[in-house]
């Protein structure tokens, strides 16, 4: 018999411990990743004055850094590191988005704005990092943490306040209601408020995940629905303000009213009223073809596509390479391609979904929960914007659109992910190694046998009489 061998890559993926399946998934994401971004990048590389390859290269590097932090992570063997990390989630996340809002600037790091919203820092005078990026996998690791705190009652701060500040107020925090409060419903209202200064789909997005996080943690659905009211309601508000004329000058309001509606003729009555090659104009004009051009590339693409580097709207579509990467796979390798993306991610989810049930930890359970909604929910939130299901959102397709911020953040949920299914996998081998044999005795087993190829060669007197 072939004795599998341990060298090379098949060694490795031998002695992998990890879930294999999430495995090929994150390596073919990252693959498509670097076709696609070579092939969609055309009007980039007009823009920018490199050339495609510079773009590719640049992606491979980022690939190459993505594929270091997922190592490191799976390296980690220890869950109790992951727990700690998330502990300061929250903290990361309000500093960094406080730094957004308040539009503060430092000689290392500072505030900058994209399409009109500060979303960015830039560090060190060209590096960016996106934020809301960062916040969205710092926030599912922090909610981990607070709900397997609150289970195994480790926490220290709510009730050392309580304590430190004997005011009335702050006895609340000793209570069932007041800990979840303190831990889990106060940040999860803090940081959808401030991405919202910036973003109105990120804010409904992370919120929505972080609220589906929770609900997996053990939190009640009566208390989550809670939540969902209160936004749907916040919702309606801003709406109602927006349509008395009150927010009528308000950006945000502006655009979300845009974005819900989708009125291409309002779009198309201000370009003809606005100047020429103006930046009213110019917005409208790229409003309308982002949408129209994404529509226009799947129906292009049809069942079979274009065919690699065939792509028409690659040239006319801004984004095409990020918010619209979907309709850019559907237009050249046709619906069979987007079989392919829609595939991996369901079976992501439903990995994840495996992983999750078989953790005994709450903070394992729901990190691992988190992510894979956050990873799976994104990418098919991107799906239905670019067939025109969802108003606009900005959401790259995780793993696979351009941007080297979103690629090494969702590296490590990818990276996080692989580490715990591996600390599953090693507990389920523990306990088929210690489980005992289902036959306790070999010679047994042998008898057995022998007596069935006795029967089965007449070698048995079957006469019922001599049968005792």
């Amino acid at each position: 018999m072939a004795v599998k061998s341990n060298k090379g890559v098949w060694g490795l993926l031998n002695r992998f411990e990890g879930d294999r399946v999430i495995l090929m998934i994150v390596l073919l994401l990252i693959m498509i990743s670097v076709l696609t971004v070579f092939s969609s990048t055309s009007l980039l590389s007009i823009t920018t004055g490199d050339s495609r390859l510079d773009i590719m290269y640049e992606q491979l590097k980022v690939a190459g850094v993505g594929i270091g932090v997922i190592i490191g992570c799976y390296s980690i063997k220890h869950i109790g590191i992951f727990r700690i990390l998330s502990s300061i989630g929250f903290f990361m996340s309000l500093v960094l988005l406080g730094f957004l809002v308040l539009n503060i600037r430092t000689p290392i790091l500072r505030a900058a704005s994209v399409n009109d919203a500060q979303r960015v820092l830039i560090f060190a005078g060209h590096l960016q990092i996106h934020v809301y990026e960062i916040t969205k996998v710092a926030m599912i690791m922090y909610l981990a943490w607070a709900v397997d705190a609150l289970h195994k009652k480790t926490y220290t701060l709510a009730p050392w306040i309580a304590d430190k500040f004997r005011f009335k107020w702050t006895q609340f925090f000793k209570t069932e209601l007041g800990l979840k409060v303190f831990y889990i419903y106060l940040p999860i209202l803090i940081v959808a408020l401030l991405v919202q200064r910036g973003s109105n789909s990120s804010a409904a997005f992370i919120g929505l995940v972080m609220i589906a996080t929770i609900f997996v943690g053990g939190i009640a659905v009566k208390e989550v629905m809670k939540f969902i009211v209160a936004g749907a309601a916040a919702v309606a508000l801003f709406a109602g303000l927006y349509a008395t004329g009150i927010l009528k000058d308000n950006r945000q309001a502006q655009t979300l009213v845009s974005r819900l509606t989708n009125n291409d003729s309002q779009r198309l009555r201000i370009m003809e009223q606005a100047v020429p090659n103006s930046k009213e104009f110019n917005d409208q004009r790229e409003a309308l073809l982002q949408p129209t051009g994404a529509m226009l590339a799947i129906k292009q693409g049809g069942l079979k596509g274009k065919g690699p580097g065939r792509s028409t709207q690659r040239y006319i579509v801004p984004v095409m390479f990020g918010d619209y990467m979907f309709s850019f796979i559907i237009e050249e390798y046709g619906l069979w391609g987007a079989i392919i993306i829609i595939v991996l991610y369901v079976s992501l989810f439903a990995r994840g979904a495996i992983i999750a049930r078989n953790c005994n930890s709450a903070f394992a359970k729901t990190a691992i929960a988190g992510l894979v909604l956050l990873i799976s929910g994104q990418g098919f939130m991107h799906m239905m914007v670019n067939v025109h299901m969802l108003p606009q959102t900005g959401q790259a397709l995780p793993m696979i659109s351009h941007g080297s911020s979103s690629f090494l953040v969702f590296s490590l949920a990818f990276g996080i992910l692989l580490s715990i299914s591996r600390m599953v996998y090693l507990k389920v081998q523990k306990e088929a190694r210690e489980a005992g044999p289902i036959m306790e005795h070999h010679d047994e087993v042998q008898a057995s046998l022998s007596d069935l190829d006795m029967l089965e060669t007449d070698q048995y007197d079957t006469d019922p009489d001599n049968l005792e």
